[in-house]
């Protein structure tokens, strides 16, 4: 909407003015501002990482249970070890974890596994005479 304004305030000549009234260009510009937010707010939203997937293993002489587990690779895990009858521990130095628990408590990791393989990882506390034999594998697969 324009609107021409004539003045004559002791001048030889008229002078114009020209306004332009904010209407539809002010509402475009306000749509525009909220369409851009809203697509912000729910691309954030997509964003936002998956919550890790709870994976639970009791410790006990001389074995993991489950002994074996797979994941995926890029997703978050929260391996949480419990140990059921002495202090045991669980390293997988290829996937940085390094746990200790101790008897009838647990110790959580959380990790994101960014290669596909099978990793092993050993009781890292002195448990008993089959310490040696007590391992747990993660499977990562693509």
């Amino acid at each position: 909407m324009f609107v021409e304004i004539q003045e004559h305030k002791n001048e030889s000549r008229p002078r114009s003015l020209v306004y332009e009234a904010p209407s539809k260009w002010m509402g475009n510009g306000l749509r525009i501002a909220c369409t851009m937010l809203v697509t912000l707010f729910i691309a954030a939203s997509a964003a936002r990482p998956a919550a890790p997937r709870h994976i639970e293993v009791t410790a006990k002489r001389y074995s993991f249970e489950p002994a074996e587990i797979t994941v995926k690779k890029g997703e978050a895990v929260e391996l949480e070890v419990t140990s059921a009858d002495v202090p045991h521990g669980l390293r997988i130095r290829e996937l940085k974890i390094d746990l200790r628990v101790s008897k009838g408590k647990n110790a959580d990791a959380v990790f994101t596994p960014q290669t596909t393989g099978t990793f092993v990882g050993h009781c890292s506390v002195f448990c008993g005479s089959g310490h040696g034999q007590m391992t747990f594998t993660i499977h990562v697969v693509g």
